[in-house]
């Protein structure tokens, strides 16, 4: 059972290593590594590792020295002579399983045996190491479990450390399930460690359920941004993010950089239709075989691709000198990831470029993350086709310039000389800048941008809101009712559609943050309040509300009522339960009552 936490609020500006009580063994390994000062989390968490008896909650940003904070006290509380696995220790990805590994080895004397397991490399030397009785095993949650339980190769049962690395990033990929299973083959009178960047709710029941208790390290959020870093954002449409993405590319002389994407999928197609445009782009994800991911950053970091894309998970661990961008081709759900992605570049004293884009539905993300960071970004006009031709032509005369004055052409001048034979040089070069550069000098190569539908004026969001007429709604009593709820003053109220049974209310961007917030944390799973959506064909609706939709339950209860009435949007309501409750499609969802259509209208 949990008990109340005890925060602790370090500062380790004038503690040192030898202030923590370390051996003199790991303080000479530590001094050879060039490591004078601990960073605040090491300087919070080692000594409670050491000498306390409770189990153990950090948070802080990924890249603060986590991994030695609790890998130094592990090394220094190992029994050498006893055998058995006496640490396990979860990370998400493979990468980061190996840096772990790595960083806790390079501490270690003589002797200490660390396991690395994770999907990707061979099995039965993981099970042959295994066998040799190790003292730390670091693995991911899949291939540990595949251990533990399918094949009975790994034995937990005499570990006195557990520990959770990047416990949000595991959750997030899906892996509360393995990480249960495998708590569940460990010892009750474990210590147990869990280190985090933020803390969902999710960690916070994990933790209710399998820890004792605790302490708690928490850092407070570092996210400043170097001023060498140029932030930029475009507003687009989603399907007209691949295009502002080309333009934004082919303007930029020596791109050389990462682009996040939200999904694997997203991965996949992004590196697939650049690599269609003749760009040297690589992708890589969770799905992408350990060996084949490295051979990508090898290929990455010797500049023989110029642009990775990548998920949040697949990119931890990766140090890349130079990178000319970030593009956060998706944007992130917070300031700390938006600021551990664009810090990769801007390094060294040198100048960098954050590109995000950012469609009309991320408006609340982005003001969020400025107002975290206290940093307006700079809005963006997307490059129009003719001015991309226009400069990558100017470039090629600058290009061909520069290399006519290289020694080396004189192996070309017999293939020119033979060239020249065809016709006279104008129509020759004419027909060689055709035969290599057609596609990149023609506008019509690049696909029209149209603007993206507004659901609100600039600066305000539109609310979908679960109360209407039928419950003595009116605009004055709705304004009302949301700031009782709140407790917020609600500023300049826009545009008020007060319907029968729902309604619709335009809001300042700051405004709508907290109010969404509000109305979230009261019901996750079916808020009252929720952002609007504006749909093509009519209406407007809100998440869980729409009934009758191409996904049963999440539709168009708006659609319905604009589309075909008060009896349409009856039937696209009542179906869109039906659907939930017997059917994710639409069709059945739709029709399972008042014969509406798949949109809710009636027939």
């Amino acid at each position: 059972m949990t008990e109340t936490t005890q925060t602790a609020e370090v500062a380790a500006k004038k503690t040192t290593f030898a202030d923590l009580g370390l051996s003199d063994t790991l303080l000479a390994a530590i001094a050879k590594k060039g490591y004078e000062f601990p960073s605040e989390i090491q300087a919070g968490v080692i000594p409670l590792l050491l000498n306390g008896d409770k189990d153990i909650i950090g948070q802080a940003q990924t890249g603060t020295g986590k991994t030695a904070s609790f890998g130094l006290p592990l090394l220094s509380r190992l029994d050498m002579s006893k055998k058995g696995v006496q640490a396990m220790i979860l990370a998400p990805t493979r990468e980061l399983a190996i840096q772990v590994a790595n960083e806790i080895q390079s501490f270690a004397e003589r002797g200490v045996k660390i396991t690395l397991l994770y999907g990707g490399q061979n099995i039965s030397e993981e099970r042959r190491a295994l066998k040799n009785w190790p003292h730390i095993v670091v693995g991911t949650p899949g291939r540990v479990k595949d251990h533990l339980i399918t094949k009975r190769t790994l034995d937990l049962s005499t570990i006195d450390y557990f520990i959770l690395d990047e416990a949000d990033e595991m959750l997030n990929i899906g892996f509360r399930e393995e990480i249960e299973e495998i708590l569940q083959h460990t010892p009750d009178n474990k210590k147990t460690l869990l280190f985090s960047a933020t803390m969902p709710r999710e960690i916070l029941m994990l933790a209710k359920k399998y820890m004792h208790s605790y302490d708690e390290v928490k850092i407070a959020s570092k996210t400043t941004i170097s001023d060498r870093i140029s932030q930029i954002y475009y507003e687009v449409s989603p399907r007209n993010k691949f295009e502002a993405l080309s333009r934004v590319v082919d303007m930029t002389e020596d791109f050389y950089g990462i682009i996040f994407c939200k999904t694997k999928m997203d991965v996949d197609d992004v590196t697939s239709k650049l690599v269609g445009r003749g760009i040297r782009a690589e992708g890589i994800h969770g799905d992408i075989e350990q060996k084949n991911r490295e051979k990508v950053l090898a290929r990455f970091k010797s500049k023989k691709c110029t642009i990775l894309v990548a998920t949040d998970v697949a990119a931890r661990g990766i140090d890349v000198q130079d990178l000319s961008h970030v593009v956060n081709y998706s944007l992130p759900d917070n300031a700390e990831v938006y600021t551990h992605r664009i810090g990769r570049t801007g390094r060294a004293g040198k100048t960098g470029h954050a590109i995000n884009f950012v469609a009309r539905s991320d408006t609340r993300k982005l003001f969020g993350i400025e107002r975290m960071l206290k940093q307006k970004m700079t809005k963006g006009q997307i490059p129009g086709a003719k001015e991309v031709v226009e400069l990558q032509k100017k470039r090629l005369v600058g290009n061909i310039a520069n290399l006519m004055s290289d020694e080396k052409l004189a192996d070309f001048e017999t293939l020119a000389g033979s060239l020249l034979e065809l016709g006279d040089a104008k129509t020759v070069l004419a027909a060689m800048l055709k035969d290599a550069h057609s596609d990149k000098f023609e506008e019509k190569s690049y696909n029209i941008i149209t603007e993206a539908p507004r659901s609100a004026p600039d600066g305000e969001q539109r609310l979908f809101i679960a109360k209407g007429k039928l419950d003595n709604m009116n605009p004055g009593s709705l304004i009302k009712w949301i700031e009782n709820e709140t407790g917020m003053r609600i500023g300049d109220v826009g545009k008020i559609d007060v319907l029968e049974k729902f309604s619709y209310m335009n809001v300042k961007v700051e405004d709508a943050d907290g109010i969404l917030t509000h109305f979230k944390s009261l019901n996750p799973r079916q808020p009252l309040v929720v952002q609007a959506k504006a749909r093509n064909g009519g209406g407007w609706g809100g998440g869980w509300y729409r009934g009758g939709g191409n996904r049963g339950f999440s539709g168009g209860w708006g659609r319905g009522y604009q589309g075909g009435g008060r009896s349409g949007w009856s039937s696209g309501y009542r179906g869109g339960w039906a659907g939930r409750s017997k059917s994710n499609s639409s069709s059945r969802g739709g029709r399972e009552s008042g014969g509406g259509n798949s949109y809710g209208w009636k027939k």
